[in-house]
């Protein structure tokens, strides 16, 4: 019919309107995160687009679901309100009506939504937990400023550069303090490079310099001279991408039977899941009264969203706590927001059709 499609196209253009405005808001928060990372120096600077680029993969699916919300919202909101709906009403249909236009508006961006959720986020965060380590890895390799105190990722080293080459084949006056065995060690040496080993394991060789180890709460010391002395690094491509539930793929998360890997499914089946709720929620939640204020609706919208992700959020705690099943967990909090659906559309049918028996 004439009127669905005119309905899905307005939906679709608030929907890119909403998702813009709220993509442009997540890229300047999450730019502001990431830029006052670089100035501390925990990421360098060069890395920051492409963390942004990661960090907005991995919220796509959550602004998608939201902007498709408050766009059915805006929609049958300004319907009422130029009184569009009491023409559709005086045709003789129904509120209910409306859920055919908006499941058909719907249905493609909660696939969309599922794929992001399921698959691209989760590689998004591995991305981004690799390139974080590749970043610590250049860390730990000793490429440290020139007269600034570098301190490795796992924080039991320190080190210090006076000098690099211009090749970047050697480095000058460099001092090294680390814990080892419990004993603090202090290394010292004019010249020094590196080296990879056969079995890709990287070290900083030391050359002609003196170490001193000394045990805290000990008066005793000892000094060593040395003509090469070389010192593994410990990297985080050595030991590999610490493995967690959040950037795991789906297909190895749902052959873990763990709570903690069970909670982060329950998450990604739900964002999808809330986004066809929220669709249908959004109909009854839009009606104005043209004669009364215009935000009331809107707030309550509000509140119900805020309601909705906060016992997604708790249900998620419970099940990763092991206090509910997985099954109950995913069930539990969609099941109970559709059973306030008909419970909207009773209530807001019978306000319509008191209002028109009034006139």
């Amino acid at each position: 019919m004439i009127f669905q499609r005119a309905a899905r196209r307005e939906f679709t253009h608030s929907a890119a309107g909403v998702f813009v405005a709220l993509f442009a808001i997540l890229l300047t928060t999450q730019l502001i995160r990431f830029l006052g990372e670089a100035a501390q120096g925990s990421i360098a600077p060069e890395a920051v687009v492409a963390l942004l680029g990661f960090s907005a993969l991995n919220y796509i699916p959550t602004l998608l679901s939201l902007a498709a919300f408050i766009a059915i919202l805006l929609a049958l909101s300004r319907s009422y309100r130029d009184s569009e709906m009491v023409v559709w009403f005086s045709s003789g249909l129904s509120l209910v009506a409306w859920i055919r236009p908006v499941l058909v508006f719907t249905l493609p961006l909660v696939l969309a939504i599922a794929a992001l959720s399921l698959f691209v986020s989760p590689w998004a965060l591995s991305q981004s937990s690799e390139y974080r380590g590749n970043l610590d890895m250049r860390k730990d390799a000793g490429q440290a400023s020139p007269g600034a105190f570098q301190e490795s990722s796992s924080g039991d080293r320190v080190v210090f550069v006076e000098a690099v080459a211009e090749d970047e084949s050697y480095v000058r006056n460099i001092f090294v303090s680390s814990v080892q065995s419990g004993r603090l060690g202090v290394t010292m040496a004019a010249t020094g490079h590196q080296e990879i080993a056969a079995n890709g394991d990287r070290f900083i060789v030391l050359e002609k310099g003196r170490r001193y180890e000394v045990e805290p709460g000990s008066p005793e010391f000892r000094i060593l001279e040395y003509g090469r002395y070389a010192i593994r690094l410990e990297t985080k491509e050595a030991r590999g991408i610490e493995r967690t539930p959040k950037n795991m793929p789906t297909t190895e998360l749902v052959k873990i039977d763990l709570p903690g890997y069970r909670a982060e499914l329950l998450w990604r089946l739900g964002v999808p899941l809330s986004a066809i709720v929220l669709a249908l929620l959004a109909i009854p939640l839009s009606f104005v009264n043209p004669r009364a204020g215009r935000s009331a609706n809107m707030l309550l919208a509000l509140f119900t969203y805020l309601v909705y992700n906060n016992l997604m959020t708790i249900s998620q705690a419970w099940v990763a706590s092991g206090r509910i099943s997985f099954a109950i967990g995913v069930l539990s909090v969609h099941l109970f927001m559709l059973c306030l659906l008909p419970l909207l559309f009773y209530r807001r049918i019978a306000v319509l059709s008191f209002a028109r028996f009034a006139r």
